[in-house]
């Protein structure tokens, strides 16, 4: 699968080459806040697989659930949240949000997480795996991108 996307003004556009890994719609109370939304939708790739075609980029760094911190990866023009990195992948794996993607259809989550967090009028998908909090990828990944996500781990190191 080949994605593009990019930020509300037009000046980031990025290319995604490979499935994602996973997907994880997240109703946690910090991406809530974070997003400006009732929750985030994040697509997993490895960043070898992820292309920026133009535009410049702003990093910020905000608290996760873990008490550890994430990077929120932004448009230096609108501010647009393209992708982020989390703590458990590092710069290896970029979370890219599906809301950017030219063709948001194409992605579906493969589990919707923290739901415990999730205001009430927020509708969740009733074939996609509801979680109180987050799930073992074992538990839901096929073998081959189980595969991939523990690769993508084992090479991973701290955000800076």
């Amino acid at each position: 699968m080949v994605m593009e996307g990019g930020c509300a003004c037009g000046e980031v556009r990025y290319r995604v080459d490979a499935d994602p890994i996973f997907v994880n719609n997240c109703h946690c109370s910090l991406c809530q806040r974070q997003s400006g939304a009732a929750s985030a939708v994040n697509a997993f790739v490895e960043v070898d697989h992820l292309h920026l075609l133009s535009g410049d980029l702003s990093e910020h760094v905000v608290p996760t659930g873990s008490s550890k911190t994430q990077v929120i990866v932004r448009c230096a023009s609108c501010g647009t949240a393209v992708w982020s990195f989390y703590p458990r992948l590092g710069r290896a794996g970029a979370a890219i949000r599906v809301g950017t993607l030219d063709d948001r259809s194409a992605i579906r989550p493969d589990a919707a997480i923290f739901v415990a967090d999730r205001s009430d009028w927020a509708a969740l998908p009733a074939d996609v795996p509801i979680f109180e909090a987050s799930y073992k990828p074992a538990d839901i990944l096929p073998p081959d991108r189980l595969a991939r996500l523990m690769a993508l781990a084992a090479r991973a190191e701290p955000l800076a």
